[in-house]
């Protein structure tokens, strides 16, 4: 009895060991059991999307930067398209701490010290300028320093950068803060604010079709507490690693070039205000 006992236990033993070994086979495939769920690449995103960020509010239609990207990203990564699964959430939701339901989140989030304190990112892909946005006779139409800037009254989303900007590089210190940005832009049409500050590829899709009579009135300088952005992931994710092998590959081979050439392109003319 006790050799039959013995023998089940290396056999349970050598069932267990296979099973590990099966799973670390797979991972770093489209079978990989650390995906929220293997066999699919499972991306979150805002409600709604926009250009040139994503055409259509379409994360699934693949025409814009960053589900552009995506695509290129999952195909480098072994997944084919429709395996390829879209789920909406907040901003705010996004970068709270906590077990997240897909494997990582894209919209236009900046890595920043504070935010990776409670979840994880993958290396930067991209880094946008910041742009001024107001209406036509804005106080900061025409303005040559940050002195002349901090005499508008200023408006944000929460919980974003573009806040953290006007706030720790301008030194403004009562911007008006709203929900989204949809609700920056009507306080604006509305006379509540004068202006708001925004990555420079939403900039250019505000003036041109959600807000035409406004326009960009001045670049501004990067936040260094500001890194760009990257794909954002539950705190300690290991799929980390795997994707920002194929990030890599993305950058080296000059895809993620090509998509920012073709979505986010910006007017080198444009003033810049530098202090």
């Amino acid at each position: 009895m006790r050799a039959n006992s013995a023998t089940a236990c290396w056999i349970s033993a050598g069932i267990a060991l296979g099973a590990i070994g099966a799973a670390s086979a797979q991972e770093g495939t489209p079978q990989d059991p650390r995906l929220h769920e293997p066999g699919k690449l499972t991306v979150a995103t805002g409600e709604p999307v926009y250009p040139p960020w994503m055409l259509d509010d379409d994360p699934a239609g693949g025409r814009g930067f960053e589900n552009g990207m995506i695509y290129a990203l999952a195909a480098e990564m072994g997944f084919a398209p429709e395996d390829v699964v879209w789920v909406r959430e907040t901003f705010d939701q996004s970068i709270a701490p906590g077990a997240k339901s897909y494997d990582f989140a894209i919209q236009q989030i900046s890595v920043t010290e504070a935010r990776a304190e409670v979840v994880t990112f993958s290396q930067v892909y991209y880094q946008p300028d910041k742009a001024v946005v107001a209406l036509p006779g804005s106080p900061v139409e025409g303005a040559a320093t940050f002195d002349q800037l901090r005499e508008a009254r200023w408006g944000a989303t929460v919980g974003t950068t573009d806040l953290a900007y006007l706030e720790s590089v301008l030194g403004i210190t009562e911007a008006a803060v709203y929900d989204d940005q949809v609700g920056v832009f009507q306080a604006m049409q509305a006379d509540q604010i004068d202006a708001t500050v925004v990555a420079l590829p939403t900039a250019l899709f505000v003036t041109a079709v959600q807000v035409p009579d406004a326009q960009i009135t001045a670049l501004l300088p990067a936040d260094e507490n500001d890194l760009g952005h990257g794909l954002l992931f539950e705190k300690d994710n290991p799929l980390v690693e795997w994707v920002d092998e194929a990030l890599t590959t993305l950058i080296e081979n000059g895809a993620i070039d090509d998509l920012v050439n073709e979505y986010l392109v910006a007017d080198p003319s444009m003033p810049v205000i530098t202090e």
